[in-house]
């Protein structure tokens, strides 16, 4: 799994979130942050908002032992989540995704706000973080870059159950300071 005895479940907050491990009640919650089909669009699983879709992702992401639920501190309510996981072909690093947010929250800095925290976690124990985005997940791929990853590599990997073709991006711990730099100038 990872290596540095490090903690893919870690409980953290700033001002606007707080991030849990996700836990097998929170199904309604998150099922709800998910039922809106714009999320899905462009997503390789582009029918997930419906139940039938949902419940097995909701189960695979307990099972990771991985997956984090995102909150809105002000409401009191998950608006998503997202996880660590080990990329097949970087064994010696960690990645970050599974991650969507509830269309209401697109657009503004929550995002930011997100991956911050877990990039912030993940830095102290890895020099470098890993994102795999469908070719098709334009948005993603958007959102990835505003965090100064790279894109490094196409590869064919099995992320999810069955192999497929994922743009392979690459964040530094330099290249993340920088960006930390330049919204705080």
């Amino acid at each position: 799994m990872f290596k540095n005895s490090f903690d893919p479940q870690p409980e953290m907050m700033d001002d606007t979130l707080s991030i849990r491990p996700l836990m097998r009640e929170d199904i309604e919650e998150l099922f709800s942050a998910a039922s809106n089909p714009e999320i899905w669009a462009g997503h390789p699983a582009e029918d997930r908002y419906k139940r039938e879709k949902f419940e097995p992702y909701f189960v695979s992401l307990l099972e990771s032992r991985a997956a984090l639920a995102v909150i809105d501190r002000r409401l009191s309510q998950i608006i998503g989540c997202s996880r660590y996981y080990v990329s097949p072909d970087q064994h010696d690093s960690v990645s970050i995704g599974f991650t969507f947010l509830n269309h209401a929250y697109w657009g503004g800095e929550t995002n930011f706000h997100l991956k911050r925290l877990m990039l912030e976690h993940a830095f102290k124990s890895f020099p470098e973080v890993w994102f795999h985005i469908a070719p098709t997940n334009i948005r993603s791929q958007k959102a990835t870059a505003k965090l100064g990853a790279e894109h490094a590599y196409n590869a064919t990997l099995d992320l999810s159950g069955s192999p497929a073709v994922w743009m392979c991006f690459r964040l530094s711990k330099d290249a993340w300071n920088r960006v930390l730099t330049s919204k705080n100038a």
